[in-house]
Order: C-alpha cells, then sequence, then structure tokens
C-alpha cells in the first residue's frame, strides 16, 4: 500500500488516484498537485500573508488616486544637456549621465531646444488648490497646465521652488474643493514597508506601482539638504513629482529621481522624505521661497590623514577649505583649516551634518562652533545669515573667470575654473579653482585617482584662483623642503585630499 504521506511527496502528476478495497468497499481518494507538494505543516498563502500587506492595492488606490494629477508645462527656448541620440536628457537623468560622461572623461554637450512640453506628476494637499510637484517638472516653463483623473485641466501658478531639494509648490485658482492627501509629517517607515506610487509615467496617467522601501538615508549628487528614501516600486520618466503613499494613505515621499542605464526603470527609484517635503512646502507656502542658515565656508569631512596632520586624537568634525569674504563665517573669526567639531554643542560628523545643522537654524541666530585651531579646542559664536541665492554668491566673492591658457603639471592640463565646468559639475558661482582637462595615465596624480573633471581648489595654504597660484604654492612648497604638497580636489563624490610629489612636477 502507498501512504498518503508518500503520494504528497510525488511531483509531476496532476491526479492521483488510491483505491483501498477493504471491507467490500471501494475508496476513491484523489489528490490535487497542490494538496500532493503540500506538508501539513505549511499554512496556506492566504495565511502567510504578513500582517500589513494587503492581498490587494485596489482600495487604496481608489481613495489616493483623484488627488493624483498630471502636470504639463510649455518650455520655451533653452540651453539643454544634449544626449547622443541629439535629443535634451531628461532632468531626472542629467545628474546619471554627468556621470557617466565623468568616466568616460568627456565633457556634456550643451544646446539650444526648441519650445517643447515637459510632462510629470503632482498632487493636491488642500482642497483649495495646492498642488506638490518636482521643481524640474516646471523649471523654465512658461505654461503650466494641471490634469486630474476625470479629465479636467486647470491653469496653474507657481507659488514657490526649491532648487536645493527640487521641490516645487502650484496653486490652481478655479475651484475651492478639490480631493487631496496629506503629507506624513512624521513617518515611520522601514526597509521593507510596502508603498504604492501613483503617477503619470510616459504621459500615462493614472498609472499606479507597488513595491517595498529597499533603502532609507540616500545621498544623491549635490542634494546636500535631502536624504532619499529608495523605492523599488517601479517609477519613470513622468514620475517625477508624483506621490509615494504607505498602506495608510499617507503620501511619505515625493518621486524625483531614478537610475537607470536605458532612462526606464530597472528598480532602483527615489523619492523625497514626506517630513522634509512638508518643511519646504509649509515655507514655500508662507514666503514664496525657503529660508536657511548661512555660514559662507566651504568645507570637507575631516579623513584620517588630515585629522593626524592637524593634532586630532582620532579623525572627526570638518576642515573649512575657503570662507566667503563678506559672509558671516569671515565676520566672526572663522579661519581656513579650523576644524569644526560642535555645534551648538552637538557633534559635528561630516560636511553634509554641518550644512543641514546650519540651515535649519533661524537666520539672526548667534550659534556656538566648537573647533580646533592651533592643537588645542575653542569656541567662538557667529551670527547666521540667509543664505543666498547661486547667483548672488558669486557677487559676494568679487572674482572673474581667468582667461589664461591650459598648462601642464602634475602630468595634469590644468586650466581656471570657467562658468560651463560649473554648471556640469553643479559647483556655487562663488567657486574658484583650476579644472583637469586631461591627465597622463602614467603619472602620481593619476595612479592617486585624480580624474578628468576634477577641480582643485586649494593648494597647500592657499587658495587657487590662477595658474599662477599654483605654481607659487609648488615653490612654497619646495623652499620649505617639503617632498610633497597637499591639494583639496572636488570630484563627483565629494571634496578629498591629494598629496602629490613636486619632485615629480613637470
Amino acid at each position: 500500500m502507498i501512504s498518503v504521506d508518500r503520494l504528497r511527496r510525488l511531483g509531476g502528476v496532476s491526479l492521483l488516484v488510491l483505491s483501498v478495497i477493504g471491507a467490500g468497499a471501494v475508496l476513491d481518494y484523489t489528490i490535487s498537485p497542490a494538496q500532493a507538494l503540500q506538508d501539513d505543516s505549511q499554512p496556506h498563502f492566504a495565511a502567510a500573508v504578513p500582517n500589513g500587506a494587503p492581498m490587494s492595492f485596489a482600495d487604496l488606490i481608489e481613495r489616493v488616486s483623484p488627488a493624483v494629477v498630471t502636470i504639463q508645462s510649455v518650455i520655451e527656448n533653452t540651453d539643454a544637456l544634449i544626449g547622443p541620440n541629439g535629443q535634451p536628457i531628461p532632468p531626472e537623468l542629467e545628474e546619471q549621465y554627468r556621470r557617466w560622461l565623468e568616466q568616460q572623461g568627456a565633457q556634456g554637450q550643451q544646446g539650444p531646444v526648441s519650445p517643447r512640453a515637459s510632462l510629470g506628476s503632482g498632487f493636491f494637499i488642500s482642497a483649495d488648490g495646492y498642488v506638490v510637484t518636482n521643481n524640474h517638472v516646471i523649471d523654465g516653463a512658461t505654461e503650466i497646465t494641471v490634469g486630474t483623473v476625470d479629465g479636467e485641466t486647470y491653469p496653474a501658478r507657481v507659488i514657490g521652488v526649491d532648487t536645493q531639494t527640487d521641490l516645487a509648490l502650484l496653486k490652481i485658482d478655479d475651484e475651492p474643493d478639490f480631493p487631496f492627501v496629506a503629507l506624513d509629517e512624521d513617518p515611520d517607515y522601514r526597509v521593507g514597508d510596502w508603498v504604492v506610487a501613483v503617477g503619470n509615467p510616459f504621459g500615462l496617467g493614472g498609472t499606479a506601482t507597488a513595491g517595498i522601501i529597499s533603502a532609507t538615508g540616500r545621498e544623491m549628487g549635490q542634494s546636500n539638504y535631502t536624504d532619499f528614501m529608495q523605492i523599488d516600486a517601479p517609477i519613470n520618466s513622468g514620475n517625477s513629482g508624483g506621490p509615494t503613499f504607505d498602506l495608510n494613505g499617507n503620501v511619505v515621499g515625493v518621486n524625483s529621481r531614478l537610475i537607470s542605464p536605458t532612462g526606464g526603470n530597472v528598480g532602483i527609484g527615489f523619492a523625497i522624505p514626506s517630513d522634509l517635503t512638508l518643511r519646504i512646502v509649509t515655507q514655500l507656502r508662507e514666503n514664496g521661497r525657503v529660508i536657511r542658515g548661512w555660514l559662507g565656508v566651504s568645507i570637507v569631512t575631516v579623513s584620517e590623514d588630515v585629522g593626524a596632520s592637524l593634532g586630532l586624537d582620532e579623525p572627526r568634525g570638518v576642515m573649512v577649505s575657503s570662507i566667503v569674504a563678506s559672509g558671516p563665517a569671515a565676520a566672526g573669526g572663522l579661519q581656513r583649516r579650523d576644524v569644526i567639531l560642535t555645534l551648538n554643542n552637538d557633534n559635528v560628523d561630516s560636511a553634509r551634518d554641518l550644512t543641514r545643522k546650519v540651515a535649519d537654524i533661524p537666520v539672526g541666530d548667534r550659534v556656538a562652533f566648537g573647533i580646533w585651531r592651533d592643537g588645542r579646542e575653542q569656541t567662538i559664536r557667529i551670527r547666521l545669515a540667509e543664505r543666498p541665492t547661486n547667483d548672488n554668491l558669486a557677487s559676494l566673492q568679487n572674482t572673474d573667470d581667468q582667461t589664461e591658457a591650459p598648462v601642464m603639471l602634475f602630468g595634469m592640463e590644468l586650466a581656471p575654473l570657467d562658468d560651463e565646468t560649473r554648471n556640469l559639475r553643479n559647483l556655487d558661482e562663488s567657486e574658484t579653482g583650476l579644472v583637469v582637462r586631461s591627465i597622463n595615465g602614467t603619472s602620481d596624480a593619476s595612479r592617486k585617482g585624480m580624474r578628468v573633471g576634477d577641480v582643485i581648489l586649494d593648494a597647500g595654504d592657499r587658495s587657487l584662483t590662477s595658474l599662477d597660484d599654483l605654481e607659487g604654492a609648488i615653490e612654497a612648497a619646495r623652499s620649505a623642503d617639503r617632498a610633497a604638497i597637499l591639494l583639496l580636489v572636488e570630484t563627483p563624490r565629494g571634496q578629498r585630499y591629494v598629496a602629490l610629489s613636486v619632485e615629480d612636477e613637470d
């Protein structure tokens, strides 16, 4: 006789019939494939679904989708980053394309683009018609139209934008009673939690996708004020500005970026967290702009080598690499090569950490900075100012672009930093330095990781505005019998120090 347990272990059959003969009766015992493979100790599929994971997202999507809108912007002639096919790179892919260009040692091509329509997503956050979206969806627009799921369209005006976080707030004035959703002011999500993205990918309005939060606290490029939430719910070009919902229907993120070698979804998207979005949108609604505290310095996280050279017992804090001449730091007595250890007794962990802490402090407050200078800790107090726009930062420095011809130093062809490179690298217009135009692959600089497109900001104790500055720093190092000179270098992954031998300079 074959036991039932034995039959359950058998595979590759669609129907098993066991005939048991006994007491003059025949019993047909029929087992389906699923039953044959199922162990009594395992629960049915429905019972195995974890708490909080719905069998369907239909109720959630039906409830929130009326608040999600399509954003169509008409953008006039403008310069844009041009791709290999001669078409402009979508804004959400620009940073990734620039990084690829830098890896190839190539420069991006900027070119004029004819008037075009830009499509994105957004969502109502109030019944009176306030709409949140990404800044890059409406940047440069002369006309903005909002389309709802029921097919209605409305003209919208810009209340305010924040380029630092890529957020924008729009307003529709026609009707006072729009469906809306809430930004979660204190999201309590974890890696692995379900999320649902609703938006307008590729112009297909009202599209919903589901996935999980795959990471939190992601740092992306020059976004000093945002730790992104990484999601694997498919988002594509056109999802930008749309909401990411938790299972309660609260907005926990605003879809902003994606990583893709093809331009389509590969399962890695990034959303701006809802608590940050709410703070930015509140300021835009009240002031039309975001007001941030400003110190007026360029800083770099202290590495082990730099910390040891300054006499620190361990790498901590951030070192001041340059100071805006008329900024708060200069007025408060901060100096280049000072290491900022604390802000109002809170430890400073990194350059990004200090930038965010300063930005969150009200303009005009006096702040206590614990610093390391001349081998000992000191405290100085500085009154913060409002962070200027990038355009105004340029005038504060009062530095003009140099027109010197490139020269070869350390096996690198170097030229003064110009506006084109600043735009390509998302550097402040006040930044000065020397950009690497080409490099000898056998040079000491190449072996130590220098690449085309890197910008040398500082050599020794000198900020660089011209090639003469670097040559003077090299001569000073030789006169002081130093074997190497320390360069502060801006790279696509942030600032770092590189020591190059002055004996190898050619």
